[in-house]
């Protein structure tokens, strides 16, 4: 299975790796900045954007997907930047080829499960008949009846493509996603640690790392080093671009 990705510059090579819900799409801006001194690799993971829907979506099967990628495009030792579910799939995937990554970049997320949160998200977007959408506005509409986060409803609205016949439907797989939701929160876990250059970064308004967290990461990435981004919550690439850019470039660029 070839994931379907975007390749900016030239340069020792980046991968980049988005979020639930999320496509390539949403790191267009930081990809472009970093493409100044990198290759990077944008990727939809699967069952989101225009990577191929299938019945599975687990870390295990995220990080197959990945390596079958990195070997395909003849890709060695990258930088790995992962957000959210993209983080976890990056962090999955240092922890079972540590030999295989250069520098990780983890953002506003941990290794440990956590209790959801999205469960009024699915029931919005799983609830919404597409067939009866005449238009953008009326999906919108839809979704504001579920969720308060104007924010959040124009991300999610970014998912809406039309079909050449006038339908409107999701560029995620939203069954399989809301089948292995549970999946898509569960830990991360390895048996050795990564010690490769480890970062993560965190939204001061976000509560998906918290200062207690920080023993088990250290556990795991006995190498990794906390940077929090004050005034910024989860989408720390949309509410801080150039904070984050900043960070990134001054990491990947540290010997």
């Amino acid at each position: 299975m070839e994931l379907h990705h975007k390749i900016l510059g030239h340069g020792d090579p980046v991968i980049i790796l988005h979020g639930l819900f999320g496509t390539s799409d949403n790191w267009q801006t930081i990809g472009r900045h970093l493409s100044e001194d990198y290759q990077v690799f944008l990727v939809d993971q699967r069952n989101h954007g225009r990577s191929p829907h299938i019945p599975e979506h687990t870390y295990e099967a995220m990080v197959n997907d990945l390596d079958h990628f990195l070997d395909f495009n003849w890709i060695h030792h990258p930088f790995l930047i992962g957000h959210s579910m993209g983080g976890k799939t990056a962090m999955q995937y240092a922890l079972t080829h540590p030999d295989k990554v250069s520098k990780l970049v983890v953002i506003d997320i941990g290794p440990k499960a956590y209790a959801g949160g999205h469960e009024r998200i699915f029931e919005a977007m799983l609830s919404l008949d597409l067939t009866q959408v005449k238009d953008r506005e009326d999906a919108e509409a839809h979704l504001r009846q579920y969720i308060d986060s104007n924010g959040v409803i124009q991300f999610l609205l970014k998912n809406l493509s039309r079909t050449k016949d006038g339908i409107y439907q999701w560029k995620m797989n939203l069954p399989v996603l809301h089948d292995h939701y549970q999946d898509i929160l569960g830990e991360v876990s390895g048996e050795r640690p990564f010690e490769g250059p480890t970062l993560f970064i965190r939204g001061g308004e976000s509560p998906y790392i918290l200062d207690d967290d920080w023993s088990d990461i250290h556990d795991y990435f006995p190498l990794a080093q906390l940077v929090t981004v004050e005034g910024a919550g989860h989408w720390v690439h949309a509410d801080a671009p150039k904070e984050l850019l900043q960070l990134l470039r001054h990491f990947l660029a540290s010997p």
